[in-house]
């Protein structure tokens, strides 16, 4: 039998959703709705685990190229449950304790296990339950994708969702997709022993990314693994417990396979449009920089409803728009000009702002102050000869509009640059009124700013 219940505010999905500023608990009644496993993407199968693979996977590479430092070092044995375990016995108790604080943790939160479908504005069916709210979050997330390939759909493959959790580590993966997923995964199997052979639509893996970026990346990259550049698969079909593709009229056998070629936001599985919400062409709800929908009282946030599928994106539009619930008059609203981002593969690599195709179509006049590590002190330590930093400054305002690392460190050492966008500092101030310890690897930084600065005004 149907059962009625109303809120003050209802929020499905508990991964950034989930961050209930104290103040609301304290005057709402508030339910949280949530269809699978509680604390959403990034902590269960997303960022957290997946960097924590990186780490051993950096480890027993850093092994393979010590020699050139002068020390010989190899990798003994790789206990891959070991590494598993490790990863999942930390996270698996913190989702589980998140979904029993939830649970019981607070008298005005209520925790609804079950899949939330809107039925009309602000009402939901939850598995037959009818939920009613005066305000709804939707952070329902995103799912993965794949490729339409003959006989895929019968065929027992991984995503991101289910590759970190396999039993053994496979000795020959095959990965479709060329981003930033597939790069760090592809990454960590192939570090830890597993031969990887990896089929990409385009020319160039990592194709969104400033094109420095993406060439340099595409090339170290293809040193390391079986890489099949604009070739994908058009066939699978599963052989015992082995995966066969069709590539190029030939079937070659893998003992796992990892479709990592895209994700699509939930707003279908949550069936938003009978909310009355409006959804762009990818199917992502539309939101403004407040993170109002097109119905008045009801926000979205996070990979529902932003192209960037980034977690620390997701936190600040989360604490946007519990704010603006209480504050329209005084709303947050969420600036996108220099949302950075990360890919944890390796090379590492770190990104904020504008690439320089970006920059060129949109008729900036802009400068490219480039520093080498190797040019640095401590690229000389680290025998680097690949890795560099990139700024994009534009000639009269010297604003940094864009900044590109590849290399070692990269997603720390793109934080000042990140900070200088943010606040409006302009590339003169940063790379002349502040300290860069030496012989730090902050000064390939340093040494990029007035690498494009020279370019403005060559007498400084």
């Amino acid at each position: 039998m149907s059962t009625e219940s109303s809120f003050d505010l209802v929020i499905i999905g508990s991964g950034s959703g989930n961050a209930i500023p104290d103040e609301l608990a304290s005057r709402w009644k508030i339910a949280v709705i949530e269809r699978g496993t509680f604390g959403g993407t990034c902590l269960n199968v997303g960022c957290i685990p997946s960097k924590m693979f990186v780490l051993p996977a950096d480890l027993a590479l850093a092994a393979s190229g010590s020699s050139r430092l002068g020390v010989s070092l190899k990798v003994e044995s790789v206990d891959w449950p070991a590494i598993r375990d490790r990863v999942f016995g930390r996270i698996d108790p913190i989702a589980a304790g998140g979904r029993e604080y939830r649970a019981e943790g607070h008298p005005n939160i209520t925790l609804i296990e079950g899949t939330a479908r809107f039925t009309g504005l602000k009402t939901l069916d939850v598995d037959g339950r009818t939920v009613k709210a005066d305000r709804v979050l939707v952070a329902t997330g995103a799912r993965p994708t794949a490729p339409d390939i003959d006989g895929l759909d019968s065929i027992c493959y991984h995503t991101s969702d289910t590759i970190m959790r396999v039993d053994t580590l496979p000795e020959r993966l095959a990965v479709i997709g060329g981003g930033f997923i597939a790069a760090e995964m592809s990454h960590v199997f192939s570090s830890l022993g597993s031969t990887v052979t990896m089929f990409n639509r385009s020319a160039k893996l990592l194709r969104s990314h400033d094109k420095d970026l993406s060439n340099t990346f595409t090339e170290l990259f293809g040193r390391r693994v079986d890489l099949r550049l604009e070739q994908l698969p058009t066939a699978a079909r599963q052989v015992d417990d082995q995966i066969e593709l069709e590539v190029a009229g030939s079937w070659e056998r893998f003992d796992a396979l990892l479709v990592a070629t895209g994700r699509r936001p939930n707003s279908d599985l949550v069936n938003a449009a009978a909310g009355g919400l409006a959804l762009d062409e990818a199917g992502r709800i539309v939101v403004d920089d407040t993170m109002a929908t097109s119905v008045p009282d009801v926000w979205a946030i996070g990979d529902v409803a932003n192209s960037y599928q980034l977690k620390h994106l997701a936190n600040r539009e989360a604490e946007a728009a519990f704010h603006n619930m209480v504050n329209s008059d005084n709303p947050i609203r969420v600036d996108y000009s220099a949302v950075p981002q990360a890919v944890f593969s390796n090379p590492q690599i770190a990104s904020v702002g504008l690439t320089e195709s970006e920059a060129e179509s949109a008729g900036l006049d802009v400068v490219i102050g480039r520093r080498d590590y190797g040019g640095t002190a401590y690229g000389w330590a680290l025998e680097d000869e690949y890795s560099f930093a990139k700024v994009l400054i534009e000639r009269g305002s010297k604003r940094i509009v864009g900044a590109h690392i590849l290399g070692p460190q990269s997603a720390s050492l793109i934080q000042p640059l990140i900070q200088a966008m943010t606040l409006g500092t302009t590339a003169d101030v940063v790379a002349r009124d502040v300290f860069y310890i030496h012989p730090a690897l902050t000064e390939v930084v340093e040494n990029a700013l007035l690498d494009g600065l020279a370019q403005i005004d060559p007498s400084d």
